[in-house]
């Protein structure tokens, strides 16, 4: 008597065929979503920064059609030059210096205080939050009336104490003016970012290194501001990305005055494009911008959130 003996079944073909419709719906509506943003990405982002580098190698006023005088790489020798572009620089380094040391600490201070459980909690958030919710040019006429060397609040209320200042009109005291604003302005956003990442430390933590003796400021030093890092991180990522492209806090309060002791590239890149009708010019210090930015961004990522990133594609390759 033969028996036979059946191979191993082939897969069922049907059914693959069935589902191949399927995945290709998934992929068009896929595509559909993505295509407008992806539209919008392309005109409103990858566009102006082609027509910048096209334009910065060109003399070119920005009228009579597409620019003719070609002058290579003459207008980025010309700003590498200029004194204006070099007291740019210093009053960025300037500017994201106090940044770092005295605008983020200090919200990072005031997010751990709010964190503890004080009578009032919410409505401090609130309050602290609320000027990031400003726009930049009502922060800015607010601050031109308080910080006003003649009748403004500031000096009305420090004159009782002899503390008088020319805020905004001095080139010794307008540096430290802008960056009081911009401190005002959004310490309660890093406050937040500090607050959240505070709330997402596990609190047995805590109270396993309180447990074993640990005191408040050992228990922030050692356990908190390690947990932290992420947080901090992404805070410095964002104020300095945010300092390089500075323009409309200082346009509003000062327009790079007085005598362009507070002028910002973005405020240079606005006087020539738009003043002087150099836009040529003006091309060249945006895509100075824009390498500054790149620049920063690549290497920031790359050595400082080098750790964060790869927990990150870590944890998202766990998921699937």
């Amino acid at each position: 008597m033969t028996t036979l003996t059946r191979g191993p079944e082939a897969p069922a073909r049907p059914a693959l065929r069935r589902a191949d419709p399927r995945r290709r719906r998934i992929r068009v509506t896929v595509a559909l979503f993505v295509l407008p943003a992806l539209v919008l990405f392309l005109l409103l982002v990858v566009a102006p920064i082609v027509v910048a580098f096209y334009a910065s190698a060109f003399k070119w006023n920005g009228f009579g059609g597409l620019p003719t005088n070609f002058v290579g790489l003459d207008n980025f020798t010309r700003l590498l030059g200029s004194d204006l572009f070099h007291q740019d620089l210093r009053n960025l380094v300037l500017l994201v210096v106090f940044s770092l040391v005295v605008q983020l600490p200090f919200s990072l201070a005031v997010a751990m205080l709010l964190n503890q459980r004080i009578r009032g909690r919410a409505v401090y958030r609130l309050v602290f939050f609320a000027p990031y919710v400003l726009s930049e040019v009502i922060t800015g006429v607010l601050f031109s009336l308080i910080l006003s060397p003649g009748s403004g609040l500031a000096n009305h209320l420090l004159g009782f104490v002899g503390l008088e200042s020319s805020w905004l009109s001095a080139p010794d005291t307008v540096m430290y003016s802008l960056f009081l604003v911009m401190t005002w302005k959004y310490f309660g956003f890093h406050m937040m970012i500090y607050l959240a990442g505070r709330q997402g430390i596990p609190n047995e933590l805590i109270e396993a290194a309180q447990i074993d003796g640990g005191t408040s400021w050992k228990v922030f030093r050692h356990v908190t501001l390690p947990l932290l890092g992420p947080t901090i991180r992404i805070s410095v990522f964002l104020s300095v990305i945010y300092t390089i492209q500075l323009f409309d806090l200082v346009w509003i309060l000062t327009e790079g005055g007085p005598s362009h002791a507070s002028e910002t590239m973005a405020v240079t890149m606005m006087e020539f494009g738009f003043g002087r009708n150099q836009v040529g010019y003006a091309s060249a210090i945006s895509v100075v911008m824009f390498v500054l930015s790149f620049i920063f961004a690549l290497f920031y990522q790359r050595f400082v959130m080098r750790r964060d990133l790869e927990g990150a594609s870590t944890r998202m390759g766990d998921h699937r």
